[in-house]
C-alpha cells in the first residue's frame, strides 16, 4: 500500500505523533492542493508496500511555500503552539527525525560551537559509534543520554531565549557596523593630523607632481584593472568602496597636475597627495586582508591580536599583540598632546600661559587623560554615546572650514597669509620645500597615524553584533570617506594659504617693487623677510591655518578638540581590550592578572590603568612630532602582519579558510606586507630594527613556552602542506645507503607502560629517524575499538609531554601476531617506512600460554618476511612497569580523597563557628574522630608506600635506566654475523648522543687461533673505511668450544618442560603427541640443533667472562628457520644467550647495507 500524500491523512484528528501536518498548520489545505495542480514539477518518489508507511511523516514544500517552513523552524528553534514530529532534543531515547525512530539528529549550528561559545550553548550529537551499533529495543527513557546529547541543559530554543534573556538581564552592549565601526574608524582617523598637521605636511611636501602622478596614475590604473577583473569573475559590486576609493585618487591627481602646467607654464615636483595615497594603500590593502580574515569565521575580542594570533598561531599572535596594545597605549599621549598644542595656543593667544608651552602641554595632557580614564571606566556604552556627540561636532567642523574657504578675506588673515582659492598660491605651494632636515618619508612617518584608525573598529571586535559583516563594511566606507576629505582639506589649504606669511598688516607690497614670482606679493603682500628669519604664519609656521581659514574660528577648536578626544578615547579604550584578549589567552603566564574584567561588559579596569601610565610617560615629551614616528613603526608592524596572515591562509590551502569576503588576492596582501616592511625601514631604519628585534624575541620566548592553546592557524596547515609535500618528493628519490637511518616501529604498547624500551629506542631515533610506538588490542572487537579510539590522543599527548620524538600507533586484531603484521605492513608512509622492528623480549615466556609464546616468535618471523631488521631488548628487570602505575594511581586517588575530606572538615568547622558550647563539643568530637581517622589513613598510606618502595624500586630504577647519563664505560660490540652493519651501526649512533658519548666501543668477533693479528688488522681496517672509532678489538677463537657441563645441565633443566621425548615412547603413543602438542622440542629437532644450541650457551660463557661490566651490550641475534626450530627452542637459545647480564640488545639486519665507506 502506497502512502497517501493527501491533506485527510495529515489532518485526521486519530492520527498518532508522526502524522501531524505542520506545514499545513493554519492553511486551507484544499486551496494549497488546487495552488498545486499542475504548477508542480513531477515528483520521481519510491512506492512504499508496507504499513510502516503510515506511521511515517513526509514533509515536502512546493515552490513559493519555503516561507512556511521557514516559519515553522526559526534557526532551528521551535515556534509557538508547534510540536516538531523532527524534534530531535525530546526526552525519549529514541530521537525522532523526520518522523523516523533514529538517533541521528537534523544539521544544526549548535554542534558546531565551541565549548563555553557566548553565543550559544554547545550541542553533542550521538557519536558514529551510537548510531552505528545495534540498540536494543523498547529501551526506557534514558535521562542520562539525552542529558549528554543536548549537553546536559535544555533544548536549543530554550538555551538560545535563556542567552537572550541573560543578554537583556545583563545589559549588555553590543553595537552595529555604524556606531561600532564606522564611526569609530572615522573619528580614529580625522586626529590631530587632519586640523593641525595637514596643512604644515602640505607646506613640507606640496601636492603633486606631472611625472610622479603619471605614475601613480598607472598603479593605480593597474589595480583597478585587477578588482574589476575580480568584480567580474565574482559578479558582484562589493568592492565598489574600494573602486570609487582608487578612482578618486586617480582623478584628483591628473586634475592637480593639470592645474599646474596651466597656471605656472611648468612643473615642478610635489608629494603632499602621494603622502596621503601611500598611506592609503597600505591602509587600503591592510583593509581588505583584514576584510578576508574577518569573515573566515566568528570574530571574537581582541582586535588586530584575535585576527593574527587565530590566524598565525599564538607565536605571531602573541609577539605583535604587546606591540599593537603598547602602541595604541602611545598613541593616546599622540592626540592627547595633539589637543594639548591647541589649548595652549589658545593660552598662548590671550597671553595665559601657566608656566611654559612645554610644561602646559604636560599639565594639560595630564588632567584630559585624567577625564578620558574616567568616561572609559564608566563603560562602553557612555564611551559609545560620547564619540558619536564628538562625531557630530567634528563634521560640523570640517563643514566649516570648506565655507570659510571660500568666505571673502579681510586683511588681517591676508596678513597671515589667506587670500581665498588663488591659481597663483596653488602653483607656488604644489612643489615640496623641506626645510630643518624634513623629508619625504619623515613628513610620511608624522601623517601616517592618522591612518591607523582603520583598527579601531577590529579592536572592539567582542562588543560588536556582526563583527563578520561590520569590520569590512565599515572600515573600507571609513577608508574611502576619510581619504576624500584628507585630500579634499589639503587641496583647499594649498589653494587658499601661502607657505610663510608675517601676520603683519603693514607688511605689503612697495610700488615698483619686484615680486620675483611669489604669489603673496602678486597680492599685494611682501613676506620677504620669511626668507631670513622665522615667520609665525603660513602653512609652514602655524599649527592653527584651519582655525584661521575657517568661517568661525571657535568650530575648527571645536573640531581639534573632538577630533583628538574621539582619537583618544578610541585609543585608551582599545588598547586594554587587546591587552585584555592576549592576556585571557595566557599566551603570557604572567600577565595573567590583566585578564580579569568588571561589570556587565566585562571591562578591562587593570588594563585601563596600565594604559593611563604608559600614555602618561610620553605625555611628558611633549613634542607630538617625536611621539607619532614611535608608533608609526609599531602599527605598520601590525599591518605587515595582518597582510601576511592573509597571504599566509590562502597560501596554506586549508579547507577551512573559506572568507565570505572573497574579493582579496594573497599576492596582493603578500605586496601589502613587503609594503609596510619597507615602509618602516625608510622612515626610520633603526626604529624598524628595534621593532623587529623586540617583535623576534617576544616571537622566540611564545615559542619556547609552548602554550598549550590550539587556534587551527595557517601556520599548523601550512606546516601539514610542508609535510606532505616532503614526503611526496623523498618517494621520488631512491633510498642510498648513506642517507639510511633506523625507522623503528617499537612494540611498547601504551608508551608508559614500557618507558625504557622507548628510551632505547628513542635514543638511536632522536632528530635521525622515525619511531612509532605500537600497541595492539585484542579481544572483543567491540570493546577494543572503543578503548583504541578513546586512548590514541591521550597516548600521543604524553609521548609530546614528555618530549619523546615519537608517534603512537595502535590496531585492534584478532590475536596479537596479526595486529603486528598489520602494523608492519601498513606504518609509515612513503619513504618514512619503518624497516627496523623494536621488540622487548618475553621474559615470562616460560609461564605464558601456548599461543602467547606463537605469536611472539611469529612476530619475529613476519619481521624477517617483510626484509625488516629485528632489534630484541633485555633487561634484568623487564619493561612492564603497569603495576607500579597502577599502584600510584591508586595512592594519588587516596591522597584526593583526603584533600577532600579535609577540604569538607574545614568548610563544616566554618559553618559550626558560631554554634554555641554545644557546637564547641561536637567540634571537638569531630576533631578528635577526624585525627584518629586521618592518622589510620596515613598509617596505610606509609604502609602500602613502603610496600610499594620496596617491592617495586628495582623497577623503577630500570624503567630510568636509559634515561639517565652513562658514565665512563664500553659498549661491548658482539659482531658475528655480517647482517649489513645494523649490529655496528646501533651503536655508534648511541655514542654521539649526550647521555652515551663517555663510552667507549669494544669489538667482539670471532676467528681463528692462528690469525688473530690478521682478524684483528682486517676489522681495524673495515672499521677506519667506514669511519667508526673503537677503543679495542678482541677476537674470540673459541666460540664453538663446548659449554661447561653446569651451562649445558642449566639448559637442558630450562628446555626440559617443552621437549616430547618421543625416542622414550612407541610410535603411536610418539605420533599421538605430535599430533596434540606440536609446539614441543622433539629429540630429532635437539640433535639436529645441538651444536647451535651449543653455541648460544657458550656465548654466554664468553658473555659473562669479558662484558660482565659493560654499560651495554649488543649482540648478533640467531636466526631460527621458519617451520624447522621450534618456537621453544628459539626462545630457550634466546634466554641462555642473554642470561645475567647488563642491558642486552639482540641485533639483526635485513642482510642489506646500511653502511658504505664510499664518499
Amino acid at each position: 500500500m502506497s502512502m497517501n500524500n493527501s491533506p485527510n491523512v495529515f489532518l485526521d484528528p486519530n492520527a498518532n505523533r508522526f502524522q501531524v501536518n505542520i506545514i499545513n498548520e493554519s492553511h486551507d489545505s484544499n486551496e494549497a492542493s488546487q495552488e498545486d495542480v499542475g504548477s508542480d514539477p513531477p515528483h520521481y518518489e519510491e512506492t512504499s508496500f508496507t504499513e510502516e508507511a503510515h506511521n511515517r511523516l513526509r514533509i515536502s514544500y512546493r515552490p513559493g511555500k519555503r516561507e512556511l517552513y521557514d516559519n515553522f523552524l526559526q534557526n532551528g528553534e521551535k515556534t509557538e503552539a508547534s510540536l516538531h514530529p523532527c524534534d530531535t532534543h525530546n526526552k525519549m531515547y529514541y530521537l525522532q527525525t523526520f518522523g523516523h525512530n533514529t538517533m541521528d539528529p537534523v544539521p544544526k549550528i549548535d554542534y558546531y560551537r565551541n565549548t563555553g561559545s557566548v553565543s550559544g550553548n554547545k550541542l553533542n550529537r550521538p557519536s558514529l559509534l551510537e548510531i552505528h551499533e545495534q540498540l536494543a529495543k523498547n529501551i526506557a527513557v534514558s535521562t542520562g543520554s539525552v542529558e549528554r546529547l543536548a549537553n546536559g541543559e535544555s533544548t536549543a530554543g530554550e538555551e538560545t531565549a535563556a542567552s537572550k534573556e541573560e543578554e537583556k538581564k545583563t545589559g549588555l552592549v553590543k553595537f552595529g557596523w555604524v556606531k561600532g565601526v564606522l564611526v569609530r574608524c572615522m573619528l580614529n582617523i580625522w586626529g590631530v593630523m587632519l586640523f593641525i598637521r595637514l596643512s604644515w605636511i602640505v607646506g613640507q611636501a606640496g601636492i603633486g607632481t606631472k611625472n610622479q602622478s603619471n605614475v601613480f596614475h598607472k598603479m593605480i590604473t593597474v589595480s583597478i584593472f585587477f578588482f574589476s577583473s575580480l568584480i567580474a569573475r565574482n559578479g558582484n559590486i562589493s568592492l565598489g568602496v574600494i573602486i570609487i576609493l582608487l578612482a578618486t585618487m586617480v582623478t584628483s591627481i591628473t586634475g592637480l597636475s593639470t592645474s599646474a602646467i596651466a597656471t605656472n607654464g611648468f612643473v615642478r615636483g610635489g608629494l603632499g597627495i602621494i603622502v596621503i595615497a601611500l598611506s592609503v594603500v597600505v591602509t587600503t590593502l591592510t583593509g581588505i586582508s583584514m576584510s578576508a580574515i574577518c569573515t573566515n569565521g566568528v570574530v571574537r575580542g581582541g582586535g588586530a591580536y584575535y585576527l593574527i594570533s587565530r590566524s598565525l598561531g599564538p607565536e605571531f599572535g602573541g609577539s605583535i599583540g604587546l606591540i599593537f596594545a603598547f602602541a595604541n597605549a602611545v598613541a593616546v599621549a599622540m592626540y592627547v598632546v595633539g589637543f594639548a598644542e591647541t589649548v595652549v595656543e589658545l593660552l598662548k593667544e590671550s597671553d595665559s600661559i601657566m608656566v611654559d608651552e612645554s610644561n602646559d602641554i604636560r599639565i594639560i595632557g595630564t588632567i584630559t587623560v585624567v577625564c578620558l580614564l574616567g568616561i572609559s571606566v564608566a563603560g562602553m556604552e557612555w564611551e559609545a554615546k560620547a564619540q558619536v556627540i564628538l562625531l557630530i561636532v567634528l563634521l560640523i567642523a570640517i563643514a566649516n572650514f570648506f565655507i570659510g574657504t571660500v568666505i571673502p578675506t579681510n586683511n588681517e588673515k591676508k596678513a597671515r597669509g589667506f587670500f581665498n582659492y588663488q591659481a597663483s598660491i596653488f602653483a607656488e605651494n604644489f612643489g615640496p620645500d623641506f626645510r630643518s632636515g624634513e623629508g619625504f618619508f619623515s613628513v610620511f612617518a608624522i601623517f601616517f597615524p592618522a591612518a591607523t584608525g582603520i583598527l579601531a573598529g577590529a579592536n572592539i571586535s567582542g562588543d560588536l553584533e556582526d563583527p563578520q559583516g561590520a569590520i569590512p563594511k565599515g572600515t573600507m566606507l571609513a577608508i574611502l570617506i576619510t581619504t576624500v576629505a584628507y585630500i579634499a582639506v589639503a587641496v583647499c589649504a594649498a589653494s587658499c594659504v601661502v607657505r610663510d606669511a608675517t601676520g603683519n598688516i603693514n607688511d605689503t607690497v612697495i610700488p615698483g617693487m619686484s615680486c620675483n614670482g611669489s604669489s603673496a606679493c602678486n597680492l599685494g603682500y611682501d613676506f620677504s623677510r620669511c626668507r631670513s628669519q622665522p615667520c609665525d604664519y603660513g602653512l609652514m609656521n602655524n599649527f592653527q591655518v584651519m582655525s584661521m581659514v575657517s568661517g568661525f574660528g571657535p568650530l575648527i577648536t571645536a573640531g581639534i578638540f573632538s577630533a583628538t578626544l574621539s582619537s583618544a578615547l578610541a585609543s585608551l579604550v582599545s588598547a586594554p581590550k587587546v591587552f585584555q584578549a592576549l592576556c585571557k589567552d595566557n599566551v603570557y603566564k604572567g600577565l595573567h592578572f590583566f585578564a580579569k574584567g568588571y561589570g556587565k561588559n566585562n571591562e578591562p579596569i587593570r588594563g585601563y590603568v596600565l594604559t593611563f601610565v604608559i600614555a602618561m610617560a610620553f605625555i611628558l615629551i611633549a613634542q607630538l612630532n617625536t611621539i607619532a614616528p614611535i608608533i608609526s613603526n609599531f602599527f605598520l608592524a601590525s599591518y605587515a602582519l595582518i597582510n601576511f596572515s592573509c597571504f599566509h591562509a590562502s597560501y596554506a590551502k586549508s579547507p577551512g579558510w573559506r572568507p565570505a569576503f572573497r574579493y582579496y588576492n594573497m599576492w596582493i596582501s603578500l605586496f601589502g606586507a613587503l609594503l609596510c616592511c619597507g615602509v618602516m625601514f625608510v622612515i626610520n631604519w633603526w626604529a624598524a630594527l628595534i621593532t623587529y628585534v623586540i617583535e623576534l624575541f617576544l616571537y622566540i620566548y611564545v615559542t619556547y613556552k609552548k602554550p598549550e592553546v590550539n587556534w587551527g592557524s595557517s601556520t599548523q596547515a601550512l606546516c601539514y602542506i610542508k609535510a606532505l609535500d616532503s614526503a611526496l618528493a623523498l618517494t621520488t628519490v631512491e633510498d642510498h645507503v648513506k642517507n639510511f637511518r633506523p625507522q623503528c616501529i617499537a612494540l611498547t604498547g601504551a608508551p608508559m607502560i614500557r618507558p625504557a624500551l622507548l628510551d632505547i629506542t628513542h635514543t638511536f631515533t632522536k632528530n635521525n629517524g622515525l619511531c612509532i610506538c605500537c600497541e595492539v588490542y585484542t579481544g572483543p572487537r567491540k570493546l577494543c575499538v572503543k578503548e583504541m579510539n578513546s586512548g590514541m590522543a591521550k597516548k600521543q599527548a604524553w609521548l609530546t609531554k614528555n618530549k619523546r620524538k615519537a608517534f603512537y600507533a595502535a590496531v585492534a586484531a584478532d590475536s596479537f601476531r596479526d595486529g603486528v603484521k598489520s602494523l608492519l605492513q601498513a606504518s609509515g608512509l612513503g619513504r618514512m617506512k619503518p624497516n627496523t622492528l623494536v621488540i622487548g623480549f618475553k621474559k615470562d615466556w616460560r609461564n605464558a600460554a601456548v599461543t602467547q609464546v606463537e605469536n611472539y616468535v611469529g612476530v619475529i618471523h613476519d619481521a624477517f618476511d617483510f626484509e625488516l631488521g629485528t632489534i630484541i631488548v633485555r633487561i634484568s628487570q623487564g619493561f612492564d612497569i603497569s603495576q607500579v602505575l597502577q599502584v600510584q594511581e591508586e595512592l594519588e586517588k587516596l591522597e584526593q580523597e583526603r584533600l577532600a575530606l579535609e577540604a569538607t572538615i574545614k568548610e563544616n568547622e566554618f559553618e559550626e563557628e558560631k554554634s554555641g558550647i554545644c557546637g564547641f563539643f561536637r567540634k571537638a568530637r569531630k576533631l578528635n574522630i577526624t585525627k584518629h581517622e586521618m592518622k589510620n589513613e596515613s598509617t596505610i598510606n606509609t604502609v602500602q608506600s613502603m610496600h610499594m618502595g620496596e617491592f617495586n624500586q628495582k623497577l623503577l630504577e630500570a624503567s630510568t635506566q636509559f634515561k639517565k647519563k652513562q658514565g665512563k664505560g664500553t659498549i661491548d660490540i658482539w659482531w658475528l654475523f655480517d647482517d649489513g652493519g645494523l649490529t655496528i651501526l646501533i651503536p655508534y649512533i648511541l655514542t654521539i648522543r649526550k647521555k652515551w658519548k663517555n663510552c667507549k666501543l669494544r669489538i667482539f668477533t670471532g676467528g681463528k687461533v692462528n690469525r688473530i693479528e690478521e682478524e684483528k688488522l682486517v676489522m681495524a681496517s673495515l672499521l677506519s673505511k667506514f669511519r667508526i672509532k673503537f677503543a679495542d678489538i678482541n677476537i674470540i677463537c673459541d666460540i664453538n668450544m663446548k659449554p661447561n657441563k653446569e651451562s649445558w645441565k642449566f639448559f637442558e633443566e630450562m628446555i626440559e618442560p617443552y621437549r616430547l621425548r618421543e625416542s622414550c615412547k612407541d610410535i603411536t603413543t610418539a605420533e599421538k603427541l605430535k599430533r596434540e602438542t606440536p609446539w614441543k622440542i622433539t629429540d630429532a629437532e635437539l640433535e639436529a640443533f645441538k651444536e647451535k644450541s651449543y653455541r648460544q650457551v657458550r656465548l654466554n660463557e664468553l658473555l659473562q667472562e669479558h662484558s660482565r661490566a659493560a654499560n651495554l651490550i649488543v649482540l648478533s641475534l640467531p636466526v631460527a628457520r621458519k617451520g624447522v626450530v621450534s618456537d621453544y627452542l628459539y626462545m630457550a637459545w634466546l634466554e641462555i644467550l642473554s642470561k645475567n647480564l647488563p642491558p642486552v640488545l639482540m641485533v639483526r639486519g635485513n642482510h642489506k647495507n646500511v653502511l658504505t665507506f664510499y664518499s
